[in-house]
């Protein structure tokens, strides 16, 4: 049955008018038989959900036919999921903005909202509107519409003229530092005109239903419907626009149409929620979105990834159906060049027309501005006739041929914005996301990830969109305050302080399961870090396989955002919040420091790193995640069995001496620059094992963060306290180190205590001039020659390089377990007993330095020969 289902969205997917309304509803009803036979709760309410959703496209499909007469595009899918309460709070709180409150729309305003005031005072919007230094100096004031008729024809003409184009738009911004928005008002010109399907009759209110043009609001107050921070919104304006005292405008004026005013009025509206009239700069993808709702793509031209043939033929397909409208936008050009191309640096421009002709691909392009440069054809790649290339068309201002090549040597991004109409489903995802400490800033044990299903395997476009909030244009005021002064270079600089944000598809085990980290091995599709609002990914699912999507970013520079999640696809999703793939997860703090910074296993610092003990009480797997606040600092994370005081059957003691093999339960591979992982390849006995923490070299410092995941609760996990810690060091009373004399191969110096003590011999390192890999071990001896007792010695016993770090498990040892017995002695031993300084030779030779680690006073007394043992 739910198989009957999917075949009817299938095919709805594919169908228009009465045809797709049929299959909606059979959809519909197969899902509600469906769910009324589902063996789980979890699977009825999904299958009800999915019923709700196509009641709510079928009404959709019969208000689009009543309203057209015919269904001409496919309706715009709009998400019908039920949002969670957290997910309302956050849609809600998003509302407030520089001061003003934008509610989510919910209905067409009345045309009581827009009738004559009874009190005769037109409606005053109370929002401040802000204006720039250069600005502020030709401002004359606020002026009603019949005002500024006064102002540039002599006398008041009918108010009607205002909303009404006689000939094509032809747009152009002055003193208004807004290009992006104006090029957007100009790229989306084509669908604002006087037809059924006009965007323009969902963008501005009181709107003429019969002659498809905006009405004047006898009121003065108009509504513009918008979307941003995840919700269409009301936004309220009056119809008072800034007036001059120059010839220069403070908003967009149309150059054949100078009295059409509704460009105006959406313009104001759009830099109410922007910030004001002082507008600090966008992307005209990011305000085509919020005019129009249309998904947004920035395409990097500069990116050695761009495929120039399919690039070109998905745009101009599009264009000519209608289904996108386009933008470019040029990067940080050197003035010489602006002057030499006829190119604005950093500046938006629309594209009003595509064609191919001959063998060249063509884009028409608009410069928003009044009186700009023009492309000069300088260098074209076009093998159309010189005088097209770079000329003005059709007499309309600032606009220019240019060859798609060209296109892509001189812009840095093409901004294309998808019709929505293009896919039957959408669904809307809200979350809040507070940016983790710098340590976890290069791993995914924060970042936002869901579990995405697809049962059909069609194209999946996934939009991620950063609510506006306060404390960005703040940022952007307080930066582009400090390149007016010089201190920075380019208006680019001032956006990027924003930070960048991405969107990564990876395959994880188990399917859809969280990542914890940055995996090229795993990772499926990974779209630009962008310093834009908005960014977008496309790719193919695969077909019955849930997949993970992780939001990523770098450099965001406030505590806390909230985004939308928006997925578009032909075929329904199932999309949750991912799980774990292991359920319970702890996490803790630390730093490589002076004293703790040991390095690698290849030092015999090693042991002085950062250790922990964790206990697991039952069975279970692991997974660890340590990550820096460091960039380029190369870490590493091991677990392992090391017996409390170097002996016995229980874990989670200190590792005092260097790493063997059968030590190392599991590890990350290899040091990593910032962050590293490791998963024990079975599960773990219940008990309690050892965590190092290192980095590469001695002496490199930063803090960490270390995330423990398992499948019981009740992990712990607890510092071990450094080598020594709370003991007594007693060194060799002598201040050489402990030397052989040639031909010996044992020595050994007395213990004297007085009372019960804990004590372990170390053997702290080796001097330089001591013979590079000589073999030794340490032992705690009861007695001597053949009587004698070895209550503790290093390496089980084994010979190893004392370079490397040797030293005991801790014993108690009582005076009286000594007196009478042969005394306690520290016993030094290698292996050979060559001559000369290499290996100790007297007086002047290297050696080795000797401490006893005990929890009460003890003295040590000089070394002897000790072979005749």
């Amino acid at each position: 049955m739910e198989a009957q289902a999917l075949e009817h969205e299938r095919r709805l997917s594919q169908s228009q008018g009465d045809e797709a309304l049929k299959h909606a509803i059979a959809a519909a009803d197969l899902y509600m038989q469906a769910a009324d036979k589902a063996n789980t709760p979890e699977n009825r309410k999904r299958l009800r959900r999915k019923c709700v959703e196509l009641i709510g496209l079928g009404e959709r499909l019969k208000a689009g036919g009543k309203a057209t007469g015919v269904a001409s595009r496919p309706p715009v899918p709009e998400s019908t999921r039920p949002l969670t309460t957290a997910e309302r709070t956050i849609v809600l709180r998003a509302s407030r903005l520089h001061g003003n409150v934008f509610p989510p729309w919910d209905s067409a305003p009345s045309s009581e909202s827009f009738s004559e005031p009874g009190s005769g005072d037109p409606y005053t919007d109370p929002s401040p509107f802000s204006l720039s230094p250069e600005q502020q100096a030709i401002f004359s004031g606020w002026r009603r519409p019949a005002e500024l008729a006064v102002v540039k024809d002599g006398g008041p003409e009918g108010l009607e003229q205002l909303m009404t184009a006689q000939a094509e738009m032809d747009l152009a911004q002055d003193l208004a530092t807004d290009c992006s928005v104006v090029a957007s008002l100009c790229a989306a010109a084509r669908h604002f005109g006087p037809t059924k399907d006009s965007l323009l009759g969902s963008l501005i209110y009181p709107f003429d239903r019969n002659a498809m043009r905006p009405e004047v609001s006898k009121s003065g107050k108009y509504i513009c419907r918008m979307y941003f921070n995840g919700s269409w919104r009301h936004v309220a304006i009056d119809d008072r626009l800034p007036a001059s005292k120059t010839d220069r405008t403070l908003y967009v004026v149309d150059r054949r149409n100078p009295r059409l005013l509704w460009p105006a009025l959406v313009e104001k509206a759009y830099l109410k929620i922007r910030g004001g009239y002082d507008f600090p700069g966008s992307n005209s993808g990011t305000d085509l979105h919020a005019l129009t709702g249309w998904i947004p793509e920035q395409i990097f031209l500069q990116s050695d990834e761009i495929e120039l043939d399919e690039t070109w033929n998905r745009i101009k397909k599009a264009y000519d159906e209608g289904n996108t409208l386009l933008t470019l936008g040029t990067g940080n050009i050197l003035p010489e060049e602006e002057k030499a191309l006829g190119l604005v640096r950093e500046h938006d421009y629309a594209v009003v027309d595509l064609k191919r002709e001959d063998d060249s691909r063509l884009l028409l392009i608009k410069n928003p501005w009044v009186d700009s440069l023009v492309w000069t054809g300088v260098g074209s790649s076009a093998t159309l006739k010189a005088h097209t290339v770079g000329s003005t068309s059709d007499g309309a201002s600032n606009q220019f041929w240019m060859a798609f090549e060209d296109v892509l040597q001189h812009f840095d991004s093409l901004y294309v914005n998808w019709s929505p109409a293009l896919f039957a489903h959408r669904q809307d995802h809200h979350f809040k996301w507070e940016i983790p400490d710098k340590t976890e800033e290069l791993v995914f044990t924060h970042n936002p990830q869901y579990s995405v299903l697809s049962p059909s395997g069609s194209p999946v476009w996934v939009l991620l969109s950063r609510h506006w909030q306060d404390g960005e244009l703040d940022i952007l005021r307080q930066r582009k305050a400090e390149r007016d002064r010089g201190d920075d270079a380019s208006l680019a600089t001032v956006s990027k302080r924003l930070g960048f944000m991405a969107l990564a598809l990876y395959a994880t085990s188990p399917p859809g399961t969280r990542v914890p980290l940055p995996d090229t091995n795993r990772l499926l599709h990974q779209g630009p870090y962008v310093d834009s609002p908005n960014t977008l990914l496309r790719y193919n699912p695969t077909r019955g396989t849930p997949q993970t999507l992780v939001i990523t970013q770098t450099e965001l520079p406030l505590p806390a955002y909230s985004f939308t999640l928006s997925f578009f696809s032909h075929h329904p999703l199932i999309i949750t919040p991912a799980a774990h793939a292991l359920p319970h997860n702890t996490s803790l703090t630390g730093s490589w420091t002076r004293r703790t910074a040991g390095g690698s296993a290849a030092h015999p610092s090693y042991t002085t790193n950062p250790q922990y003990a964790l206990t697991l009480p039952t069975p279970s797997p692991l997974s660890l995640v340590l990550s820096t606040s460091t960039r380029d600092l190369p870490v590493h994370i091991a677990v392992l069995f090391a017996p409390p005081g170097g002996g016995g059957r229980t874990g989670g003691g200190r590792i005092t001496t260097p790493l063997q093999g059968r030590d190392i339960l599991c590890a990350s591979t290899e040091y990593h620059l910032g962050c590293t992982s490791t998963v024990s390849p079975t599960p773990l006995d219940a008990g309690t094992y050892t965590v190092v923490a290192s980095t590469f070299e001695p002496g490199q410092q930063g803090d960490f963060t270390l995330l423990l995941s398992s499948t019981t609760p009740n992990l712990t996990i607890t510092p071990i306290l450094p080598d020594a810690a709370g003991m007594l060091r007693t060194p060799h009373h002598h201040h050489p180190p402990a030397t052989f004399p040639p031909g010996t191969t044992r020595i050994r110096a007395a213990v004297g205590l007085a009372r019960l003590t804990r004590l372990s011999v170390v053997v702290a390192r080796s001097t330089p001039a001591t013979a590079a890999g000589a073999a030794m071990r340490v032992a705690l001896e009861r007695g001597r020659g053949p009587h004698r007792t070895v209550l503790a010695v290093s390496r089980e016993g084994e010979f190893a390089d004392a370079a490397m770090g040797l030293r005991t498990g801790e014993v108690d040892v009582e005076p009286e377990g000594v007196r009478g017995r042969g005394g306690l002695w520290v016993v030094l031993e290698q292996l050979g007993g060559g001559g000369g300084s290499g290996s100790g030779g007297g007086t002047g030779g290297g050696g080795v330095e000797v401490e006893v680690l005990s929890d009460g006073v003890v003295r040590l007394g000089g070394w002897e020969n000790a072979d005749e043992d």
